[in-house]
């Protein structure tokens, strides 16, 4: 039982992958179809976003009324209802209206399924669930070029997408009753808590600025690769937009390789790393411009970096605030990190436009500082607090 549940979950974070790159290699045809500016993927972003950051902070009402299981069936239901209007939709507003389940859906995945590993796995579980995002988000637009390729359409890209979502919650709800009884024991009866009291618990200030300052690096390096590429080094748009695929390529392989070392070396010590990895990875994407090879080396690194960053905090949620109060806080950390997803690549493309493209790996390389000073600060409170 506990193999075939650890199996349903890395399912569903491959399901959560799946749709979070398929807009990106869709539009460029999309955006003809419905005859809109190319700017307006941005509109549908944002409410997808929005959608996440709310559906985070509510999460931890909806797991204890309904349990983990039955909310990520409900979840993983929602996204795939909302693909399968992606494939349908004929007019630009529909893709907006429909952005709203699609962000919803998305986020109570992320906040149910990260709290529950969190608790009931080691961490070598969680990298590797991360990893399976990884894996899904690549498989996307493959299918997305696959459906082009072939003259069938974005729309067939997104019902593919739909049928694979559409099967996995079957399963889903075919399997609840695995969530009844997890590995670790009984249940933890979560306390849901509001912001207000959440802020109060030492060191919450702390993980919800290191998570905003994570997604933020992730988000603007990704997002803006490309652009930095073409503009400042020369490449043409096609090697350029490979290059800025390095970096989720780091993360991917970064977190397969972490959940072999981080039940040793602790969730701490491989944020320290992390970080650091980070900072090196970003200093190299400096001396792009200067010689052609610096710029994947840099990028993979700076990937390779980020890899055990994320799942390391979710992780160590249990342990730093109680397991009582974990869904809460995992909730609103996931939505501290997708309002860094919203502003930061956006504050950045303002920077770059009024100042230059070159601050790109030094804006990188200040949110990294950031991360590093905000996860320390939270080891303190915590410290103090436990011994309290």
């Amino acid at each position: 039982m506990f193999s075939l549940l650890l199996a349903v979950i890395y399912l569903s974070f491959i399901s959560l992958g799946l749709p979070d790159t398929l807009l990106g290699a869709g539009w460029p045809v999309m955006q003809g179809v419905f005859n809109v500016p190319l700017s307006y993927m941005g509109i549908i972003t944002v409410i997808i976003s929005l959608g996440t950051v709310v559906s985070s902070l509510f999460t931890d009402k909806a797991v204890s009324r309904l349990g983990t299981g039955l909310t990520t069936a409900i979840s993983v239901g929602m996204t795939a209802l909302a693909l399968l209007g992606f494939a349908l939709a004929n007019r630009f507003w529909m893709l907006c209206l429909l952005a709203v389940p699609y962000g919803l859906g998305a986020g109570a995945v992320d906040a149910a399924l990260n709290n529950y590993v969190a608790i009931h796995y080691a961490s070598r579980h969680m990298n590797w669930l991360h990893a399976c995002w990884g894996v899904g988000a690549t498989i996307s637009p493959n299918i997305m070029g696959f459906a082009l390729a072939k003259g069938m359409g974005y729309r067939a890209g997104y019902g593919f997408v739909s049928v694979i979502q559409g099967v996995l919650c079957i399963a889903l709800f075919c399997t609840l009753f695995l969530w009844k009884k997890p590995a670790g024991g009984n249940e933890v009866q979560a306390k849901p808590l509001s912001i207000k009291n959440a802020v109060k618990i030492p060191g919450v200030p702390w993980v919800i600025l290191a998570f905003f300052a994570y997604c933020a690096v992730e988000c603007t390096a990704s997002s803006w690769a490309a652009t930095y590429y073409v503009n400042l080094c020369g490449f043409g748009a096609e090697i350029a937009a490979s290059l800025a695929s390095f970096g989720c390529l780091g993360i991917t392989v970064g977190r397969m390789i972490s959940g072999f070392v981080s039940d040793k070396l602790g969730d701490r010590n491989m944020i320290r790393m992390g970080t650091a990895v980070m900072l090196f990875g970003a200093m190299i994407v400096t001396l792009s411009p200067l010689c052609a090879y610096f710029a994947p080396v840099g990028l993979l690194l700076a990937g390779l970096g980020c890899a055990p960053v994320y799942p390391a905090i979710i992780h160590s949620t249990p342990f730093n605030f109680g397991k009582e109060n974990s869904q809460s806080l995992v909730g609103i950390q996931m939505a501290s990190a997708y309002m860094g997803i919203v502003l930061m690549p956006a504050l950045f493309g303002v920077l770059a436009e009024v100042i230059s493209l070159a601050l790109y790996p030094w804006y990188l390389a200040g949110l990294t500082v950031l991360l590093f000073v905000a996860s320390e600060r939270l080891n303190r409170a915590v410290d103090r607090a436990h011994t309290m």
